[in-house]
C-alpha cells in the first residue's frame, strides 16, 4: 500500500486544542442496491472534498430481462445529545446533507424514510402525537418540546427521549428540554435496469467534516494524543510527520499552526451487485487549499493537480472505508506548499 501525503513549509504560532474543541464527522457512503446477480457496477467515479462529495456510477444489466430494484442512500444516524455536536451541513433540514440524485441525467425525486429511536425503541408515534419534528437539531423540534404538557415531558425524560438541558431556578420556571433521541434517515427509490443496457446514476451531497481547532496528535513537542490511531487510520508517513514537526519548530509557541479536518466515507456498505466488485474505480481527493496537508490510505495514489490526488483500480473490491485527514493553515500561517 502506498501512502500519499502532501507537505508544506510553514511559519506558525498557536496553542493546542483538546477534546472539547472538536466537532465529530459523520461517516457517509454511497448507494446500496437490493441484492441482484443480474446488475453489475461497470464503474464508480468518486470525488471527495471538504465542500462536496460526488459519485458517478454506471450500472449494467447483464441479462435479457429488465430488472427492478430498490436503490437506497442511507444518511448517517444523528443523535440529539447536546454535549456532542456532530458536523451537520444543513441542520435545520430533514435533508441535512443536501442530497441530490440523477438517473441518466434526469433529476430523481427519492422518498425519504425516517425513524426515531430512544433506547433502541421506535418512538416515532410519540413524537407525531405531540407534533414534534424528527430532526433533533432543528429549531422547530426544540420549540415543540417547550410546549409539551408537563406529564408528557416527565414521561419522556424517564424514557430517555428528552433530557433537561438548562434549568431556571426562579420560582415557577419550567425546565428547558433538549432532544435525546436518535434519527435514522434513508433516501430510496425504485429503479428499472433495462435488459443489456447501462444506467448512469449520479448523486452529490455536502460531507460532514469533523474538525479540531488545532492539531490533536502533536503538542508539547511530540506526537501524542490521537497519534497512534491517526497513524493507522490515515496512513500518516514520515514525510507527513516531518512536515508537522517542522511546522511546530517554526512556530513561536512550538505548536503547528493548523486547523484539523476529517472526512469519513463508508465504501464497504455496497457490493449488492453482480460479482460484488467495481469494474473501474476512480477516487479523487481534493484538499482545496494548496497550502494544506492531506493524508489518506490508498494504492498507487498520484498527484494530478495543485490540490487533487487520484487513485484508480480495476475489478476493485471495497474492503476498507476511506478516511481523510486535512490540516489547513490557520489565518496567521503563511506557509507555501511543496
Amino acid at each position: 500500500m502506498l501512502r500519499y501525503v502532501l507537505t508544506a513549509v510553514l511559519a506558525l504560532s498557536a496553542a493546542p486544542a483538546f477534546a472539547n474543541d472538536s466537532v465529530a464527522e459523520l461517516g457517509t457512503g454511497g448507494l446500496i442496491l437490493s441484492r441482484s446477480d443480474a446488475v453489475s457496477m461497470q464503474s464508480e467515479d468518486l470525488f471527495i472534498s471538504p465542500q462536496k462529495v460526488t459519485v458517478d456510477y454506471v450500472f449494467h444489466n447483464n441479462t435479457d430481462k429488465d430488472v427492478d430494484a430498490i436503490v437506497a442512500f442511507p444518511m448517517p444516524d444523528i443523535s440529539g445529545d447536546p454535549e456532542e455536536m456532530p458536523a451537520i451541513p444543513e441542520n435545520q433540514s430533514d435533508n441535512f446533507l443536501g442530497f441530490e440524485v440523477t438517473i441518466d441525467g434526469v433529476a430523481a425525486k427519492p422518498q425519504l424514510e425516517q425513524k426515531v429511536f430512544a433506547l433502541g425503541i421506535d418512538i416515532g408515534a410519540d413524537l407525531k402525537a405531540q407534533n414534534v419534528p424528527f430532526n433533533p437539531f432543528g429549531d422547530e423540534a426544540k420549540a415543540a418540546l417547550a410546549k409539551l404538557p408537563q406529564a408528557v415531558a416527565d414521561d419522556w425524560v424517564n424514557r430517555g427521549i428528552i433530557i433537561e438541558d438548562t434549568i431556571d431556578d426562579s420560582p415557577g420556571a419550567k425546565p428547558n428540554y433538549a432532544p435525546f433521541w436518535q434519527l435514522r434517515s434513508t433516501y430510496w427509490w425504485r429503479s428499472t435496469f433495462p435488459a443489456n443496457k447501462d444506467v448512469h446514476v449520479s448523486h452529490r451531497y455536502k460531507p460532514s467534516v469533523g474538525g479540531t481547532s488545532s492539531v490533536s496528535f502533536f503538542f508539547d513537542g511530540k506526537f501524542q494524543g490521537q497519534y497512534a490511531s491517526y497513524k493507522t487510520r490515515y496512513c500518516m508517513d514520515d514525510t507527513f510527520e516531518n512536515a508537522v514537526r517542522k511546522a511546530a519548530k517554526d512556530g513561536p509557541d512550538g505548536y503547528p499552526q493548523y486547523n484539523e479536518s476529517r472526512i469519513a466515507y463508508i465504501l464497504t456498505t455496497g457490493g449488492n451487485w453482480a460479482a460484488g466488485t467495481i469494474g473501474k474505480f476512480k477516487l479523487t481527493v481534493d484538499k482545496v487549499n494548496p497550502k494544506a496537508l492531506v493524508s489518506f490510505c490508498g494504492d498507487n495514489v498520484k498527484k494530478v493537480g495543485p490540490t487533487t490526488f487520484e487513485m484508480t483500480a480495476d475489478d476493485f473490491y471495497p474492503e476498507h472505508d476511506i478516511d481523510i485527514l486535512l490540516l489547513d493553515p490557520t489565518a496567521s500561517n503563511g506557509g507555501e506548499a511543496n
